[in-house]
Order: structure tokens, then C-alpha cells, then sequence
């Protein structure tokens, strides 16, 4: 239908003011159900995000899968470049983990692009016209790159795009390039579905909720999506999926139907308070949804419910992870060495600790770390983490050591450790792990054992230890340091080996972990052994009961323990804590 002048100026000026008409009145997107193209139509949360991209030069949206999140947002972009003045032209820049992703939005703005009416006046240019990089007769340019260094060399963007940010394996140099790159009064899109704690989509999602950066969040959940929800009920569970595989296990009667309600008579702020008090939504479209991802809890917390903490290959459960966070953390009773060694808990005679030392050079990018466990207690009572040379971490350990009478397991894989553990052995130092050692006979005096390094080959038992660590935690082992807690939100599986996420650090983490699978491993046995010992002796005749007291009352983990303790030099006190800061010229802060 051919429009007069004046026509055409109202329809443009209404246009220009109003993106959602403008979207569904001139935009067709391909339905895969009919087979056709059908108009653009638009939910209210997606009303909201055109209104926020419009509204905010920073923006990041939380979306879920087939959200048609990139679908509204190349039609945004369509009709930034359609109503674009030539004098002020629309450079836009799309970023994606792979240069396919990229290209697969930038193809959507141009069939979005081509379908504006004829009195827009917008075409490509001939010239220049490759799916990676194009431009329209009025100056504006599309262009496709995947993440690199030189993505941005030779572009200034107005408009910059990151599709599927949450898997852009890039450091906080690259998004710092990118920010600097855009022109006063540019914008940037982020867009993606949850992966964990990664460095760019979490870490921006994370500070613009503490108010640390000015990002636009725009949350859209599956559940306030009228295409999937016509069925829409709440079932109380802590899991969803084990609700869809054991419905026969829960009360019918207990289950929130929003069937009889129309989408505009749903209340959604209803709906949050439900999930709040332990609600789950469903739907046949969420339960296929589910069956098509294999019921796989992470790809459902992905793809489906919008939730970083279990949406990464994590090694630790989101749930685990939400219990340590919500009633274990704890801020350390003593700061010392330069805020290096937290301590929670003083030494308790005649309890079994455990040392923990991971060992570094000293001057790259890992740490030097220590954990002090109390196997008695089951909980982490003291921490160390600094940039240490071999030799200078082994006066450390030597010190804390012998405050607690720890039994000490050195990781000697990469050969640091090892320079520690004989230097510990110079200090005279006995309580030593042995790899390979009996462990029912530990504390029998084996000659030979001195021919070996002590400590332990980590890298040989890897996915032991860490497993041990983890069965641990789930067992109610507790951990107080937030700086461990962090480390273990960034411990993810790469290609199926567990490791930390690229930027990260684990050092506290395999220090504790080396010292909880020591535990498990050693000194479980060694209780069972000694429970026989007493039962043998206590069934022998002897005249003096108090001389098998004394001798039932040994620790045969720790053979020079009560030694130590008894003696009057060595009395644990928190003066012995402010003593021991000489080492780096400080003491308690």
C-alpha cells in the first residue's frame, strides 16, 4: 500500500518514537512451526528490553533459551541503521565467542535490515557486502569478529554487540579494550545465557547488582514467557527435575495451577514471592524442554533457569556452595603476617591437625599456601596464602607447624615442594607425609622412609584428592575463609580434568584438599589401629593402672606431640601469634 508524503512523515515520526510499533508493524521472523514467516511479535518482557536498550547506553540482558532474545535485539539494531542520518552514521560491532555466532546475528540484522519499506530509502552497499562485514548506502556498517585481539582494530564502534558473552574465553583486558573502544555516547549489548562464574558475563552481571558499574540489567525468565506457559503451575521442591522424574511422590493437592488464569491476569511479583518460599515453575513446554537435555542439572540451570552458581561445569554443587556461603563463613579471629595467615581457632591439645602446603615459586602468578585442619573437629582452623620462596615458606610451615603439632603433607609434584620439604626436614621436622608410606604403620618407626621425599605426588592422585575434598564437604566438614570459598566457586571441570577457571587460582584450594585426603586416608586407618592397641592393653593385668593411662594417651599420628605441648618453652597462646610476625616485620593487625 503506497503512502502519501505527509503519511509517510507521521509514520516515520511515530517510528522513531516508538521501537516496539515500529518492530511488529514492518518485521517478519521465520517460524519454524508453520513454516513461514510470520509478523514480529512481542511479549512484555521483551517490550521492556527494546525500552531499556533505548533508554541505557549499558546494557546486559539474563535471558534463557530460546528467549528470541537475539532475534529482538538484531531488530533493534535493523531499525537503528534504517533511521540513521548519513552525518551521524550506526557502526555496529558483534562479538561472539566464535566468528559463526557472530555471523549468525549479523545475517538477522540484515534479513531484519532489507525488510523496511521502500520510504526508509536504506540498501546495502554493493561494494561492500560479505557476511562478515557490510555497509548500507546512508554509511552505516555491520561487522562480525569473534574474539581476538585485533577484533577492533581499524573499527570504532557506535553500537557494540557480545552474543553469548558467558562463553567469550577472554581476560579483563580485552572487555577494558572494548569499553575504551566506543565512541562518546555509544552503547554495549551483553547477551547470553548463565556459565558459571566466567570473567566477563558474571562479572559484569555480579557488579552492576552491587552497584560497581553502570550496566542496565533486563531479567527475562521462561516463566513469564505467554508462548510457554499457557500450562503454567508451581510445585514445592528444591529440584525440578527430581520433581519430573518422581511426580508419584508428591501431593497433587499441594500443586499451584495458574492454568485458569489469562497471561494479563498474572501477577509475576506473585510468582517471584512463590519461588522465593521454595517453588518450582513448570510447564509441558519446560518439562520437554527438560527431557531434551537429558534431565542434566546443569544444562537445565543454563539453558532454563537463568542460575549461574549451578550452571558451570563446577566442580562443588550450587547447593553445597549456597550452604557454605549461607552458614559457614566466617571472618578470622587473627590477622597476621600482612593479612596472609588467618586464623579462626587456637591449638587444642590433644587434637589432630593437618597441614596442607602447596608451594610455588615465589614469583609467578601462583601463590605459596598453607590449611591447617582439625581432624577432630572436622573444620579448617588456620590459612596461609602469599608469593614465598621454597625455602622461606618452609620457616613458615615450620612454625605453624609446630603451634599445632600438625601432621604435614607437602604437594612435591612440580619440584617446589620438594626444596620445602627437605628444608622443613633441616628444621628438624618429622611429622611428615610420606607418599607410598603404610598407613596402618605410620607411627612405627620406618628407617627407610627417611630416604624419601616426603610429601605427596598431587598431580598423580588429582582427581582422588579433590573428590575426597568434596565427599568431605558434603559431609559436613566446615570451611570458614572466603578467600577458599572463592577459589571453589571458580573450580570447574576443562575437558574433564577439575581445575580453576583462566584468571584464577586454586592454591588454597589444594592445599585443603591434600589435608582432608591425608585425613580420610591416613588417619581414619590409624584411629582403627589405635582403638585395637587400647582394647589389647586395657585387657592385659597390670598392677600400675596409671602407667597404661599414660601409655594408651599417646598420639600415634603425631608421635612428638605431647612432647611439645607439655613443654613450658612451647605454651600456645595468642602472645606466641604476635611472636611469630618477625618473619615479615609485622604482627597482629
Amino acid at each position: 500500500m503506497s503512502l502519501t508524503k505527509d503519511q509517510v512523515l507521521l509514520e516515520y515520526v511515530k517510528c522513531m518514537k516508538d521501537t516496539s510499533y515500529a518492530l511488529k508493524t514492518y518485521l517478519q521472523t521465520y517460524d519454524n512451526t508453520v513454516s513461514k514467516f510470520v509478523p514480529l511479535e512481542l511479549f512484555p518482557d521483551q517490550i521492556t528490553l527494546l525500552q531499556d536498550y533505548e533508554d541505557y547506553n549499558e546494557n546486559i540482558a539474563l535471558k534463557y533459551r530460546q528467549a528470541g532474545v537475539s532475534t529482538v535485539t538484531a531488530a533493534w539494531i535493523s531499525k537503528k541503521l534504517g533511521f540513521a542520518r548519513k552525518e551521524k552514521p550506526e557502526k555496529i560491532l558483534i562479538i561472539a565467542n566464535k566468528l559463526d555466532t557472530s555471523i549468525e546475528m549479523a545475517n538477522k540484522v540484515r534479513m531484519f535490515t532489507t525488510q523496511w519499506p521502500s520510504w526508509v530509502n536504506i540498501s546495502i552497499d554493493p561494494n561492500k557486502k560479505s557476511t562478515k562485514h557490510w555497509k548500507l548506502n546512508n554509511g552505516c556498517e555491520v561487522k562480525a569478529v569473534a574474539t581476538s585481539k585485533d577484533a577492533l582494530r581499524g573499527f570504532t564502534p557506535t553500537i557494540l554487540v557480545f552474543d553469548e558473552a558467558a562463553f567469550i574465553e577472554a581476560d579483563s583486558d580485552f572487555w577494558s579494550a572494548c569499553m575504551a573502544s566506543l565512541s562518546t555516547g555509544g552503547k554495549v549489548i551483553v547477551i547470553s545465557t548463565p556459565n558459571g562464574n566466567d570473567a566477563i558475563y558474571y562479572e559484569i552481571y555480579d557488579q552492576a547488582l552491587r552497584g560497581m558499574n553502570d550496566f542496565k540489567i533486563t531479567e527475562m525468565y521462561w516463566y513469564r514467557d505467554p508462548r510457554y506457559t499457557k500450562d503454567l503451575y508451581f510445585v514445592k521442591t528444591d529440584d525440578a527435575i527430581h520433581y519430573l522424574l518422581n511426580k508419584e511422590e508428591y501431593d497433587p493437592t499441594k500443586i499451584i495451577h495458574w492454568t485458569q488464569k489469562s497471561f494479563d491476569e498474572r501477577n509475576f511479583e506473585e510468582a517471584k514471592e512463590l519461588i522465593n518460599n521454595g517453588y518450582k515453575p513448570c510447564s509441558d513446554w519446560f518439562e520437554k524442554m527438560v527431557k531434551k537435555l537429558k534431565y542434566d542439572k546443569r544444562k537445565v540451570s543454563q539453558e532454563l533457569e537463568c542460575n549461574f552458581l549451578g550452571s558451570g561445569d563446577n566442580v562443588f554443587d550450587s547447593r553445597l556452595m549456597q550452604k557454605i556461603r549461607e552458614n559457614y563463613l566466617l571472618e578470622p579471629q587473627n590477622r597476621m603476617l600482612g593479612n596472609q595467615l588467618w586464623i579462626w581457632k587456637e591449638p587444642v591439645i590433644g587434637h589432630k591437625y593437618i597441614m596442607g602446603v602447596d608451594v610455588s615459586r615465589g614469583d609467578s602468578e601462583d601463590f605459596s599456601s598453607f590449611q591447617v585442619v582439625d581432624f577432630d573437629t572436622r573444620e579448617q582452623v588456620a590459612e596461609f596464602v602469599g608469593k614465598l620462596p621454597p625455602d622461606t615458606m618452609a620457616e613458615i610451615c615450620f612454625k605453624w607447624a609446630n603451634m599445632y603439632s600438625a601432621y604435614v603433607v607437602v604437594d612435591i609434584t612440580g619440584g617446589m615442594g620438594v626444596s620445602t620439604s627437605r628444608k622443613l626436614q633441616e628444621l628438624g621436622y618429622k611429622d611428615l607425609y610420606v607418599d607410598g608410606e603404610d598407613v596402618n604403620n605410620t607411627w612405627k618407626y620406618n628407617p627407610k622412609s627417611a630416604e624419601k621425599i616426603p610429601g605427596i605426588n598431587f598431580n598423580n592422585k588429582r582427581v582422588q584428592i579433590i573428590a575426597s575434598y568434596e565427599e568431605a564437604m558434603r559431609h559436613d566438614f566446615r570451611i570458614y575463609s572466603h578467600r577458599l570459598y572463592n577459589e571453589m566457586d571458580t573450580f570447574v571441570y576443562l575437558n574433564g580434568r577439575p581445575d580453576h577457571q583462566k584468571g584464577r587460582h586454586d592454591d588454597l584450594l589444594m592445599s585443603i584438599a591434600m589435608a582432608t585426603y591425608v585425613g580420610e586416608t591416613s588417619f581414619s586407618k590409624l584411629n582403627k589401629v589405635t582403638d585395637q592397641a587400647k582394647a589389647m592393653i586395657e585387657s592385659w593385668s597390670v598392677n600400675d593402672n596409671n602407667s597404661v593411662r599414660e601409655n594408651i594417651s599417646f598420639n600415634p599420628v603425631v608421635p612428638n606431640m605431647m612432647d611439645r605441648m607439655n613443654n613450658n618453652n612451647n605454651t600456645v597462646s595468642s602472645k606466641d601469634y604476635q611472636n611469630y610476625g618477625w618473619l615479615f616485620g609485622t604482627g597482629r593487625r
